[in-house]
C-alpha cells in the first residue's frame, strides 16, 4: 500500500502559505518484490545440465552442443547476480545510500549482458573456422543430450515466468531460458540430420542460429539496463505531455523542473516543481498533481515542490 505524506504543504486551514511547500510520496518498494520469485532450483538445475552439455559436446565434436552449454552457463552467472541483487536490495538503506542497493541489479543486468555478448561472438567466430573444416560429429549421443537440455529448460522456463514480471534481472534471465529452449530445439532438429544424412556442416548452421538468437535478445536487454542507468525517462513517458497535465490541474500557474526516472524494475521516481495560484488551495493542487503522476505515469516515488507565484527561483550549479 501506498503512503503518502506531505512536508509543510499548506498549513492546517488550508490557506495559502508564504513559502513553498513540497510533497512527498512513497511508493511500494517495487523493485525487491521478485525476491518471492527466487528459484535457486532453477540455478542448480542449469548449472549441472550446461557442465553435462560441454562435456558432450567435447566427446561428441558437437559446437552446437558447446555454444547451448555456454549459453546455459551465462544464465546461471545471470540468475545468480539477478538473486544477490534482490537480496541486496532487501536490506535497508544505509549511510549515504538514500535509494538502497536498487541499483545493483541494473548493473548485474549490465555486467550479464556483456557476458552474453562475449559468448555470442565466440560462438559465430568458431562456426566461421568449422564452416571451412567441419570435423565428424556423433550425432545420436548429440541428440540425447539436447533432449535431457530441452527438458530441464523447460523446467528452469516454468519456475522463472512468475519473477520475469517485476524484476529486470529475472526477465533477463527468463528470456535467456527461452532462447536455450529455442537453442536445445535447433540442437535436436542438428542431431536428427546429422544421424540421418551425415551432414556435417548442420552443427555449424544450429550453433550460428543460436548466436543470432543470443545478441540481438542481449542488446535489447543491455539497452534498457543502460536507458536506467542514465536516468533517462521510461519507454512510452512523454515529459512534455505529463508536463502539459500537470500545468492542466486547476490552481497551478506554471510547471518546470519535471524529471522522471527509473529508480530499479517497477519503480519510478519524479521531481517537480508546482507554482501556485495565489488563491489555489495548496493540499488539492498537491494531492492532484500527485494523482497525474502515479495514475498517469506509474510514479511510484513522487516529490512535489510547491511554490508560491512571487516565488523567486534560484538556480545553483546546472
Amino acid at each position: 500500500m501506498t503512503s503518502d505524506h506531505s512536508k509543510d504543504a499548506a498549513p492546517s486551514d488550508d490557506s495559502n502559505p508564504p513559502n513553498s511547500g513540497d510533497g512527498h510520496a512513497h511508493g511500494p518498494r517495487i523493485g525487491s518484490a521478485g525476491s518471492r520469485h527466487q528459484r535457486p532450483l532453477a540455478i542448480a538445475l542449469t548449472a549441472s545440465y550446461a557442465i553435462v552439455e560441454v562435456i558432450a559436446g567435447l566427446v561428441t565434436g558437437s559446437l552446437a552442443l558447446i555454444s547451448d552449454a555456454a549459453h546455459m552457463g551465462t544464465d546461471v552467472l545471470g540468475l545468480g547476480m539477478a538473486l544477490a541483487a534482490i537480496q541486496l536490495a532487501k536490506r535497508p538503506a544505509a549511510g549515504g545510500r538514500t535509494y538502497g542497493t536498487y541499483r545493483l541489479e541494473v548493473l548485474a543486468a549490465v555486467i550479464n549482458g556483456l557476458l552474453l555478448f562475449g559468448v555470442g561472438f565466440y560462438v559465430l567466430y568458431e562456426a566461421v573456422q568449422r564452416f571451412r573444416n567441419p570435423p565428424e560429429v556423433a550425432g545420436m549421443p548429440m541428440l540425447v543430450v539436447a533432449s535431457i537440455g530441452l527438458v530441464i529448460n523447460i523446467i528452469s522456463f516454468r519456475l522463472l515466468t512468475a519473477g520475469s514480471k517485476e524484476s529486470l534481472n529475472l526477465k533477463g534471465a527468463y528470456l535467456e531460458v527461452l532462447s536455450d529452449m529455442l537453442g536445445s530445439i535447433g540442437v535436436i532438429v542438428g542431431a536428427i540430420i546429422i544421424t540421418v544424412t551425415g551432414f556435417r556442416y548442420i552443427d555449424a548452421i544450429v550453433a550460428v542460429g543460436i548466436g543470432l538468437l543470443i545478441l540481438p535478445r542481449t542488446w535489447n536487454l543491455m539497452r534498457q539496463a543502460l536507458r536506467i542507468l542514465m536516468e533517462v525517462a521510461p519507454p512510452g513517458i512523454d515529459i512534455d505531455k505529463a508536463t502539459a497535465e500537470l500545468a492542466a490541474v486547476p490552481g497551478v500557474r506554471e510547471v518546470h523542473d519535471l524529471h522522471i526516472w527509473t529508480l530499479t524494475s517497477g519503480m519510478e521516481a519524479a521531481t517537480v516543481h508546482i507554482v501556485v495560484e495565489d488563491d489555489a488551495t495548496w493540499h488539492r493542487v498537491l494531492d492532484q498533481t500527485r494523482q497525474v503522476l502515479t495514475e498517469n505515469y506509474a510514479v511510484t516515488h513522487p516529490t512535489i515542490q510547491l511554490e508560491p507565484a512571487d516565488h523567486v527561483e534560484t538556480h545553483v550549479g546546472f
